[in-house]
């Protein structure tokens, strides 16, 4: 059996990634993540980040590289890693964001109606052990690794530390997310000590079972990281613009939807096949075995998104219009946090504000108002009470016990990251404040 060269790769974040393996290799040449070059990690932030352009490729093919480091690290301390295992994992890493729809997070849940990124990349991961031929590899090598690395990343597989390590509080999705977003994003509070992290992992034997630790060395970079996701959330994912841009977005596809749905299509021009598609089937989680659905989703990017919108400004419908003007031209909505619970009576005084503003522009459809003032509820990822315990294991200690990260660190500094409030904030035109 010939040797198989192996293909070293630059990241500009993490340095050189290697490809170990043939079937690593098919995985990463693969339609499913292939299409992830030309979906945006952070949605809507390069509207706010100029250099934001990053995709969700370079963030997965991130994430494989440093699980690979990971394992290193833990096979030198004496945790044996069987080559299946490592294959399996690196490929749970590498197909995890599969399922992402065009601009992440910004649609998630709305082309395929109630289901999110996870559902939808667990039914194309299925499909492939339906149908491995897709991928040019052996058969049965290909559906033996898709199967433990389903198995690894829901969390059933008997050496649980390779779940922590994919989705779990220290996973290497949120190491390379962190630094990949920090870097690209130019804020600086997000940046946290990944190689630290990664070189004081260790796994703690007990009773059969094999849990993820950390060493005392690594303390403090694990509650830099906390820290760090926080302020991150705070700065980047829920910025006031970021989400503001979200619901221009949203409004422009949900009013394209709803004027297809009744029969207008000649008031959605210029549309993507693959985007009309949607709009018009409006697929839910029921079809997500169907080759259909799947074919059609892995067309659907982010680029028949921008086309179709750009298309709409010439609408003759003119909430569509307005709404594909405003995001094309970054005329976005402005982004209020409540400072306390608003009353119901300022959100009607809202609306009707609303409803005045767009009849004064011509546009007197009595639902208008649903496009432009929306009431949501936000907060920062946390270091949840209910999540699995980050753990402190000084392995060099003869007898040593494991013990909560909270032993070992401030504990007033984790409640600060555990008790973070969900803010309530409204969306509406900017020309309201102007004429108030």
């Amino acid at each position: 059996m010939p040797h198989h060269k192996t293909i070293v790769l630059a990241d500009p974040v993490h340095g050189f990634t290697k490809i170990p393996s043939k079937i690593i290799q098919s995985l990463l040449e693969s339609s499913e993540v292939q299409r992830l070059r030309r979906i945006k990690q952070l949605g809507m932030g390069y509207l706010v980040f100029p250099a934001a352009e990053h995709s969700r490729f370079s963030h997965a093919f991130g994430a494989m590289g440093l699980l690979s480091n990971a394992l290193d690290s833990l096979a030198s301390k004496g945790t044996e890693i069987l080559q299946r295992e490592r294959l399996a994992a690196m490929a749970a890493v590498l197909l995890h964001d599969i399922g992402h729809g065009p601009y992440s997070h910004t649609l998630e849940r709305k082309l395929i109606r109630d289901t999110g990124h996870e559902e939808i990349g667990k039914a194309l991961i299925e499909r492939l052990i339906r149908q491995p031929e897709r991928l040019k590899r052996s058969e049965r090598q290909m559906v033996e690794l898709l199967n433990l690395a389903i198995q690894m990343f829901e969390g059933h597989y008997e050496r649980s530390f390779f779940h922590d390590l994919i989705s779990g509080q220290l996973d290497v999705d949120r190491l390379d997310y962190l630094s990949r977003d920090s870097h690209f994003t130019g804020v600086a509070e997000g940046r946290i000590g990944v190689d630290r992290i990664l070189q004081t992992l260790c796994v703690y034997k007990d009773q059969g079972e094999e849990i993820l630790a950390i060493e005392p060395k690594g303390v403090y970079a694990v509650e830099n990281m906390l820290i760090a996701r926080r302020l991150m959330y705070r700065q980047v994912y829920l910025h006031k613009t970021v989400i503001a841009a979200d619901h221009v977005l949203q409004g422009a596809i949900n009013r394209a939807h709803d004027l297809i749905l009744d029969g207008k299509d000649c008031a959605v021009p210029g549309t993507s096949a693959t985007l009309k598609w949607f709009l018009r089937e409006n697929p839910g989680k029921d079809r997500l075995a169907e080759d259909q659905v799947l074919d059609h989703f892995l067309r659907l990017d982010d680029s028949d998104i921008t086309y179709s919108v750009k298309n709409w400004c010439t609408s003759k419908d003119e909430i569509l219009a307005d709404l594909s003007n405003r995001f094309i031209q970054r005329d976005l909505f402005r982004c209020r946090f409540e400072k306390r619970k608003s009353s119901g009576s300022l959100h009607e005084n809202r609306k009707r504000g609303v409803t005045n503003f767009l009849r004064g522009k011509g546009i007197t459809d009595p639902n208008a108002h649903t496009y432009y003032s929306i009431k949501g509820r936000a907060g920062p990822g946390k270091f949840r009470q209910d999540d699995k315990d980050i753990c402190v294991w000084d392995r060099l200690e003869k007898g040593g016990k494991l013990e909560k990260l909270e032993y070992h660190t401030d504990e007033r500094a984790i409640q600060a990251l555990t008790t973070f409030e969900r803010k309530t904030y409204v969306c509406y035109p900017k020309e309201i404040d102007r004429q108030a």
